[in-house]
């Protein structure tokens, strides 16, 4: 079955100061900022298998296979790409990435109806938070894509893929099938869009990247009861224990020694 994106898919222009920039946030999580999201590598270099977490924005493929092959060498692809949902801005460069690396695409099955060409996500609401990105919403694709047989679904154990240690936690809301990954040997985690580092209705932090932890994107948002349940349920894997900057340390909304990466978040996540 053939790979294709929605047929309203298209780059945007809007960027951020990040854009282009890397940071090694532990010596096996590295963020990668493209335009206003991250994609995030999980895997230290030269020590075993790696696997990338999203795929950013739209025609991004060749930065993102640079950045990569800067961190592991042009012989060591990942084993796999890990979605923690199909919003454009986390598909955006997934058919070019998984065919250049020929690795499958795994992700939670209630999220399949949207990388399967089936069912398109919803309508972007303008009027759900002031601010540019919000008014400039209606223009973000959000018909689905098809992924074909490189899609794969989450083991149902909650373990994934190649990442021992790691584990995939539901958290549903911004999106039916969205997942957070969690790693508790670290407590390093992985929120994709279950919430953000950077106020993403906003144009100016958008730019910026101020450091500001907010919901998922208001505008992208159909459930929010189970969003709210999601973040709590994130709170709360610190029991001793996608957008944004790396967010680290005590207090904030999360507990004391907590790391994540946001949009696709540091607390470890975009839209």
């Amino acid at each position: 079955m053939g790979m294709a994106y929605g047929s309203d898919y298209h780059g945007l222009p809007v960027t951020s100061v990040r854009n282009g920039k890397g940071i090694e946030v532990a010596p096996d999580l590295f963020q990668l900022t493209v335009q206003i999201v991250n994609v995030v590598f999980v895997g230290e270099p030269n020590r075993g298998d790696w696997v990338m977490v999203d795929a950013g924005m739209p025609n991004k493929a060749d930065e993102i296979i640079e950045a990569a092959e800067e961190r592991f060498g042009t012989g060591h692809p990942p084993k796999a790409i890990v979605l923690t949902h199909g919003h454009f801005d986390h598909v955006g460069s997934i058919i070019e990435c998984s065919g250049h690396w020929n690795v499958d695409v795994f992700a939670h099955e209630a999220e399949f109806p949207y990388l399967t060409g089936k069912r398109a996500y919803m309508t972007p609401d303008p009027s759900a938070a002031p601010g540019l990105v919000a008014k400039m919403s209606p223009w973000f694709p959000n018909e689905p894509i098809q992924l074909g047989n490189r899609l794969q679904v989450l083991p149902a154990d909650g373990s994934v893929p190649y990442l021992p240690g790691w584990r995939w936690l539901l958290t549903g809301g911004h999106t039916p099938g969205h997942v957070s990954l969690f790693k508790d040997e670290s407590r390093s985690l992985i929120a994709g869009d279950a919430f953000v580092t950077v106020k993403q209705e906003s144009i100016y932090k958008v730019f910026m990247q101020e450091l500001e932890f907010s919901g998922p994107p208001k505008y992208f948002t159909p459930d929010w009861k189970a969003a709210k349940a999601s973040v709590l349920k994130l709170a709360g894997l610190n029991r001793d224990c996608g957008h944004g900057s790396r967010a680290t340390g005590r207090g904030r909304s999360l507990k004391e020694g907590f790391t994540s990466i946001g949009r696709s978040f540091w607390f470890h996540s975009s839209a």
